[in-house]
């Protein structure tokens, strides 16, 4: 959920997930409690240190015949070599641990900790080394319903911070909301921690209690809440008709988004209404061709959906509507969106504002727009590249300025997403004819 872009060509994906001729999958920045991260079967090696190996870093990783690593017996040249073995040198004899028992780190502890930072040092937040352990928790998110809370959070500003709940979830009912930011799971305190780490905290046996402690926006108080895990299951659909305007409320861009949603569209022309809303608030992204799928309903051929540049700009693409857009010019379209809105669901809303197709409320989105390709890593562990970056039709990052609505909707703490979507309703039943 949580959000995570899995960038594969034809035939290097496994069949978990297919989606016709699916060339790029987008999740969200945040690693899902309750939707899951997909990963494709690619399996790359990477150069981890191909920029100036020479000069930058030498990992000279040499076992034993007893199997253990003399990895930190020799010289390991970095920039600035006389400082990192000045640092090492004082740390091998001065260290002393306050634990009362202490487990001195081995030669595979050094060595993930080196290449952490290494990646640590390009200051993106997506770009990320998983060793072995944090990569199984990572790619566990692939296998459905699990125990959890049902909740997607990233990292946003260096804190472990909630993207939204999903519906009729744990997390949900706890009170649990976008934007608040989580200090501690049970009693251990997770700053500084990855969200990967976080999250296998978080989840766990369904039926046991977790508990966490939050700092919401509203109040600078922690606040302690006890959340009983359960088995989670992506939702990802629902209509509802209010006052003559239809609302198709999408919870995540999945394989099968795209048929639910024709048949969600079905409904649309059956109720008469000519007043369509596509709720994508709390949606923390899924497949990008879902996006591209759902975009085609109301944008001619050849539309521009969104751009992807990368480092290489003879590689840039424009991904294209396929122009169903069968619904015709008497049709009123309009897009909801929050800070728990995140990748595809800012591509969706993204697209069809810069076309001008439709017209977006709410809050500001969350501003993920960005691809990250995954390469799995002969130690087991994973390394997650960004690699390019999306824009709106109009060239707006989605990153830098996110998805900005044309009326903005105030949301109190009191306020519940049914309020809000009254709310809007009421204010599109006063829009001049």
């Amino acid at each position: 959920m949580h959000n995570f872009v899995n960038k594969t060509q034809s035939g290097e994906t496994s069949n978990f997930f297919s989606f016709k001729n699916s060339k790029y999958l987008v999740l969200a920045i945040a690693m899902s409690l309750a939707f899951g991260y997909y990963t494709g079967s690619k399996n790359i090696i990477p150069k981890i240190f191909a920029q100036n190996i020479t000069t930058d870093m030498v990992l000279e990783n040499k076992y034993n015949a007893s199997g253990t690593s003399n990895f930190f017996d020799k010289k390991i040249e970095v920039n600035n070599s006389d400082l990192f073995n000045e640092v090492k040198n004082s740390l091998d004899s001065k260290f002393v641990s306050w634990k009362a028992t202490y487990t001195p780190p081995t030669a595979k502890d050094f060595e993930n900790s080196i290449i952490s930072g290494y990646v640590s040092a390009y200051k993106d937040p997506y770009t990320q080394y998983f060793p072995p352990t944090e990569a199984k928790i990572f790619k566990d998110q692939v296998k459905g319903s699990f125990g959890g809370v049902g909740m997607e959070v990233g990292n946003k500003d260096g804190f472990i911070t909630v993207i939204a709940p999903l519906k009729d979830t744990p997390s949900m009912r706890a009170g649990i909301k976008s934007g608040d930011i989580i200090l501690k799971v049970d009693d251990k305190d997770i700053s500084g921690m990855s969200t990967e780490q976080a999250v296998g905290l978080i989840r766990g046996e369904i039926g046991t209690e977790v508990r966490v402690t939050i700092i919401s926006k509203t109040s600078k108080t922690p606040k302690e809440i006890k959340i009983k895990r359960e088995e989670i299951k992506i939702p990802t659909i629902d209509t509802k008709l209010i006052s003559g305007v239809f609302i198709i409320s999408l919870y995540s861009f999945t394989a099968e988004s795209p048929e639910l949603f024709k048949n969600a569209l079905i409904k649309f022309v059956e109720s008469k209404s000519n007043k369509l809303v596509i709720d994508l608030r709390g949606n923390p992204g899924g497949y990008l061709d879902a996006a591209v799928e759902i975009a085609s309903f109301f944008l001619p051929q050849g539309k521009v959906i969104v751009s992807e540049k990368g480092s290489d700009p003879s590689k840039d693409v424009e991904l294209r509507s396929k122009g169903y857009n069968v619904l015709g010019d008497n049709l009123k379209l309009y897009i909801i969106v929050d800070e728990g809105s995140a990748s595809a669901s800012e591509i969706l809303a993204g697209a069809l504002q810069d076309q001008k197709v439709a017209k977006v409320y709410g809050q500001k989105s969350y501003g993920k727009g960005s691809v990250q390709e995954l390469i799995d890593l002969k130690n087991g562990g994973s390394l997650k590249v960004t690699i390019a970056k999306w824009f709106t039709p109009n060239g707006r990052s989605i990153t830098e300025e996110k998805i900005v609505p044309d009326f903005i909707v105030v949301r109190s703490a009191t306020t519940t997403l049914d309020i809000e979507t009254k709310t809007i309703v009421k204010m599109i039943l006063k829009e001049k004819k």
